[in-house]
């Protein structure tokens, strides 16, 4: 089977990239052939798991050509990106161009049985343009679903163009459900797959102090709740003078300026870890206690599925995949925040904030004084086995099968 992956940011750096590289992985070593498509800016260095550098085709950006940051799906990335909501049209119009002439290409040179395309947006509603019998399975991790809301304005192009696609791969039955309403689809082309972990990183490494130690992981955002974290720290930190957050991760735009700045001036309780490889990450979150996620928005985070299996335990909103996905199998070892009303889609209700925070604090003190899980793979057996990067693949490979037997 010949599979073609398109994803129009950086690898690596984002949910998305990271599915990227465990899919090309997988595939890789069950003997799939893959290329795949990026954007990248033209002086980065990028790679993608599992694939030759030559089989791996970068749209570069901030060159005559592309003369802007690669545009992120989410508005505030880990790097210098733009904002499609502040793109105008003849912005817009090069973007489409470009990929539209890049994709042809590839697509003319490799002629794939499948296509895998990451996000339902712009690029995804014009594949069938570009390749009308090729089947196109089309991964939502939910900032597509965001950004038709932050820019209504190309919300019908997307929901046309996408509805051509074959099947959409879904991370939770929230996410379905909101699929088939927004794209008018019947719930035959809209497929669970899930998110992952790789378990063979994100495991325990020995007996660590872990106490009073909390870990956040993600971008310098507003919309992770990370303002609200910190209030929660400030008040913690009166009762435990040895309290440490740990952040791992990093931002760009003066939203984030902002909060490093904030992080910055508690140096005596937050450890600034930029981002991190995930063997480092791993060795972070075996010598933390709890690992939190305040998020106002997210698909199924993994870092929660990670964080547990190095033996933390867990504090997160009620996000619906949070709820759908996690909350069952991981019992007591997560511990719910209520979600404060929002404006939109992200940014929380002031109103709502105190008691969001007054809610946060409390139950990260609950999860600091519980005792220690241990190693929750040999106290849970099973508990994270449906959350591996494997399990996500038999289920995605099992969709391209079905796809390339339809078109022989």
């Amino acid at each position: 089977m010949k599979v073609l992956h398109i994803l129009t940011q950086r690898p690596a750096l984002t949910g998305s990239g990271v599915t990227l590289d465990a899919l090309t992985r997988c595939a890789a070593a069950d003997g799939v052939i893959q290329r795949a498509v990026v954007g990248v800016p033209a002086d980065a260095d990028f790679a993608v798991a599992g694939l030759a550098d030559a089989h791996v085709h970068p749209l570069y950006f901030e060159t005559e050509a592309l003369p802007f940051a690669v545009p992120g799906m989410s508005d505030v990335m880990p790097y210098s990106s733009t904002v499609f909501s502040s793109m105008d049209e003849k912005t817009l119009d090069l973007y489409r161009s470009a990929w539209h002439a890049h994709l042809s290409d590839v697509l003319a040179d490799f002629r794939p049985d499948v296509i895998h395309a990451s996000h339902l947006w712009l690029i995804g509603a014009l594949l069938k343009d570009l390749a009308p019998t090729i089947p196109v399975l089309s991964h939502c991790h939910a900032t597509g679903l965001r950004q038709m809301r932050l820019c209504p304005h190309l919300a019908d192009e997307v929901r046309s163009g996408c509805r051509r696609n074959d099947v959409i791969a879904v991370l939770h039955a929230g996410h379905a459900d909101w699929v088939q309403r927004d794209l008018d689809l019947p719930v035959s082309r809209v497929r669970f797959v899930g998110a992952g972990y790789r378990e063979d990183i994100f495991t325990t490494r020995g007996d660590f102090i872990r106490d009073n130690h909390v870990l956040y992981v993600g971008k310098y955002s507003n919309s992770k709740g990370l303002p609200w974290l910190l209030d929660a720290i400030d008040d913690l930190s009166s009762a435990r003078p040895d309290l440490v957050l740990h952040v791992a991760g990093s931002g760009a735009g003066a939203e984030a300026d902002t909060l490093r700045a904030r992080m910055t001036a508690m140096a005596s309780h937050v450890e600034l870890h930029g981002s991190l490889g995930q063997s480092d990450l791993a060795d972070l979150m075996n010598r933390c206690a709890v690992c939190v996620l305040p998020s106002f928005y997210e698909g199924v985070p993994l870092v929660l599925a990670e964080a547990l299996a190095c033996g933390c335990r867990l504090v997160a909103t009620d996000l619906p995949g949070v709820i759908d996905q996690l909350a069952g199998p991981f019992g007591d070892a997560l511990e719910l925040v209520r979600t404060p009303g929002l404006i939109g889609v992200d940014v929380p209700e002031p109103e709502d904030l105190p008691a969001f925070v007054t809610e946060l604090t409390e139950t990260l003190a609950q999860s600091l004084d519980r005792p220690s899980l241990g190693d929750p793979l040999r106290t849970r057996p099973g508990v994270l086995d449906e959350l591996t990067w494997s399990a996500v693949y038999r289920r995605v490979s099992a969709v391209w099968s079905e796809l390339a037997a339809n078109t022989k």
